[in-house]
This record gives C-alpha cells, structure tokens and sequence, in this order.
C-alpha cells in the first residue's frame, strides 16, 4: 500500500514537471510563505495564509483546482489533489525547482499581483494617489497600482529593480 502511494506521487511529479500552457494556480503551505510571494513577483496566482497546512490546504487546492506546493512529509499519506513537495529550505532553490517542474516562464505578469493577498493589480491615476502616498513618491513616480481587496498602492521604484536583480541572480530572468 505504501509503494502504490508512492507510486502515484512519483506520477504526479512527472505530470507536473512538463510545460503547462494555462496558468497554474497554487496553494503554498505556511511554511513557503516567501516562496509564495516571489510566486506572486512573477504574477502567479497564489493563495498561502496560516490556515493552510494538512487538511485545510487539501480542502483549499481541491476546492479551487489549485496545484499544492508542501513541505510537509506527511502530506502525501493523506490522499491530496496533486503537488509538489518542496525539496529546499532556500527560498531561491524553491523557486527554481518550481519553475523547473511547472514550466513557469518570466514575462509581461511581473508585478501584477498583489504581494500581500494576492488580488490582481489595478492601474491607478496619479490623482488618485496623492493622499495614499508619501509626498516624495508622489512627486517622483509616475505609475501606481492598486489592490483592490487590501488597498495596498503599489509603485514601480527602486525596490522593483531590487527584486528583477534577485531574479536575475536566481536565474528566472
């Protein structure tokens, strides 16, 4: 019975590892919280919060048709949909293991998600802006995005060139 589970795993890694043409969605258990926001960097839809660890993640990835990445050993015992278990404690190795399997590729949904909850970014006029802001980044930017849902503001500055600098260094760009 062990080696059937196993067996089935192993299936489920090659299935994942060739290249997917539609968007992945992804549940991250609460231990690749950093994972899942670099996830986010690249535009991937991504749900992860406390709650989402043995059955709960299962219930979550099941209910919304989402791919489950894990640490967790002991996932697989409990019949999961299919998912990856996360070899690495680096953030960065995660990354590229799940870009690896799952055929990512960097393109134009950088930065188009919100790195807090996930929520697609709106574009925002400058206006709109100005009380939301500090006055030096009103006065310096141009372009702002919005999330919806955490009304998070977001702008492209000197931290986007920070983070497209950490990808390049991880190798995805």
């Amino acid at each position: 019975m062990v080696k059937a589970k196993f067996d089935r795993f192993k299936r489920n890694r090659k299935k994942m590892a060739a290249p997917i043409s539609e968007q992945v969605q992804f549940a991250a258990d609460r231990m690749l919280g950093r994972l899942a926001r670099w996830l986010r960097v690249l535009g991937q839809d991504v749900i992860y919060g406390r709650h989402l660890s043995g059955y709960g993640l299962i219930r979550a990835a099941r209910a919304e048709n989402r791919l489950i990445l894990t640490r967790d050993r002991g996932l697989k015992q409990k019949q999961p949909p299919p998912f990856i278990f996360i070899d690495s404690n680096d953030y960065r190795e995660q990354l590229r293991q799940v870009i690896r399997e799952c055929g990512l590729r960097a393109g134009d949904a950088l930065f188009t998600r919100c790195l807090e909850c996930n929520a697609v970014l709106q574009p925002k006029s400058k206006e709109s802006v100005e009380s939301l802001v500090p006055p030096y980044v009103f006065s310096t930017q141009e372009m702002f995005f919005w999330c919806s849902q955490c009304r998070r503001v977001y702008w492209p500055a000197t931290h986007h060139q920070k983070m497209l600098e950490e990808l390049r260094i991880i190798g995805v760009l």
